[in-house]
């Protein structure tokens, strides 16, 4: 790899890969099933994976990669681990689908309920959105009350009430953030800065008997990891509970990922009080779709068959989705996160080096093994600090990494993942490919 300047990456680059996307751009809006696939935020050609074991991918162009997606997080084991391999095989063997409630179902949810001490009872969905959907219905089933407060920059799935962003102010109601969102869905929501505590107070003071819940991302990573300020959960849990709303912690993304217990495990109990409601997915799920939501037995009891908020689902509880979410969590011992810590560590603290050899402003952030380079020298404390970055720099430096075998999450606002399965083989194909994507990073090349 030279420091000439870098030319963009066109279908040739990943000549398979491409002809799939042309054929997929004619049945799949975009040629893809989740937006951020696309590569629009970096450019080029989002690689067709064709199989993935370990810490590796490999592409229908033959080529293969560290991942440092992990499916998103969900693949803390890493691909293929040979235990969850056993138990979907297992699980499979006996039937896709029953339609009726099944042990595997019941073991998961005992498995969750056992790692995250406030939780009593827990109802399994398919996705983290419907798990963050679900809260929010029984937030204001059980408090009689419509008005939802987020964040700005927090992602909890593409609901309705949302999906919207923060209009003119510091606190105002929201403004649907995309077409198909009518204006009414959103009238119930306020958004408010991440970790501005005045800005949640000023709102409550205006507002408090109308709220049923505050949403936040336990520790932010859809735009970046932006872990909260200290006591700023504390501060939520103080707010909600004087006037009688509940709290939702979304932990969709690092629940079972940062720690045993997610970000609860890492940074309660609290001296206020636990959340009222927890979200989760993607780790539990063991790459499967499976998601959960759970609290006290008082306010899950409010959901039908027992109480009159209605959520249902056909596949809620996947025989072999929670086999894989079982399998995967008994697989989340007390040793493994100390060396998801570690391989993070040594991937950051060598992109930290290569970026800082450039000359390349950038801040590393962090929650338990999650982790952000922020293309900025300040750290990020709310959306708009996120989004004062350079996110040109960062797409040259994932098409060097790329280049080189190694997939970053194609957008700068991100979190970076590792697994279990991560050796010095993997770690040490990144480390080498760092200072060339450096050099990509500050010169173009």
């Amino acid at each position: 790899m030279t420091s000439s300047p870098a030319s963009p990456v066109t279908p040739v680059d990943a000549p398979a890969s491409a002809a799939l996307l042309e054929r997929a751009t004619r049945v799949i809006p975009g040629g893809v099933n989740s937006p951020v696939r696309a590569f629009r935020a970096v450019g080029g050609t989002p690689r067709f994976i064709t199989s993935a074991t370990g810490p590796w991918l490999t592409d229908v162009d033959g080529r293969r990669y560290v991942d440092l997606l992990c499916s998103w997080g969900p693949m803390i084991l890493g691909h293929a681990h040979p235990d969850v391999l056993a138990a979907v095989t297992e699980a499979a063997g006996r039937g896709f689908s029953f339609g009726t409630p099944s042990e595997n179902e019941l073991l998961l949810a005992e498995e969750i309920v056992r790692r995250v001490e406030p939780l009593e009872q827990v109802r399994l969905v398919s996705s983290g959105t419907e798990a963050t959907m679900s809260a929010v219905r029984l937030a204001r089933g059980f408090t009689g009350r419509s008005v939802i407060v987020k964040f700005a920059g927090c992602y909890h799935g593409h609901v309705d009430a949302l999906l919207a962003a923060a209009g003119s102010g510091v606190a105002t109601l929201a403004l649907p953030d995309s077409a198909g969102v009518p204006r009414e869905m959103t009238m119930d929501t306020v958004v408010v800065p991440y970790n501005d505590v005045d800005a949640l107070e000023a709102v409550f003071a205006a507002r408090g008997s109308e709220i049923a819940a505050v949403i936040t991302e336990a520790a932010a990573g859809n735009m970046g990891v932006v872990p909260p300020a200290p006591g700023f959960t504390e501060a939520l849990r103080r707010i909600t509970r004087d006037h009688g709303a509940l709290l939702i912690s979304d932990e969709v993304m690092t629940g079972f990922r940062c720690s045993p217990a997610g970000w609860f495990g890492l940074e309660g109990p609290y001296a206020e009080g636990a959340p009222d409601l927890f979200t989760f997915g993607k780790v539990m799920g063991g790459g499967f779709p499976a998601a959960a939501f759970g609290g006290s037995a008082e306010i899950m009891g409010h959901l039908a068959p027992l109480g009159p908020v209605y959520q249902a689902g056909t596949l809620s509880g996947n025989p072999v989705a929670t086999a894989a979410g079982l399998a995967t969590l008994r697989g989340c011992t007390d040793d493994l996160y100390p060396r998801l810590e570690a391989t993070a560590r040594a991937i950051a603290d060598a992109a930290s080096a290569a970026l800082a050899a450039e000359g390349v402003p950038h801040t590393v952030q962090w929650a338990g093994s999650m982790f952000s380079v922020f293309f900025r020298g300040a750290p990020v404390a709310n959306y708009d600090e996120a989004r004062d970055q350079d996110t040109a720099a960062y797409g040259r430096f994932f098409h060097s990494m790329l280049e080189q075998g190694v997939h970053l999450p194609p957008s700068a606002f991100e979190a970076w993942f590792v697994s279990g399965a991560h050796d010095d083989e993997a770690v040490g194909q990144v480390v080498v490919a760092l200072p060339a994507a450096a050099r990509a990073a500050a010169h173009g090349g």
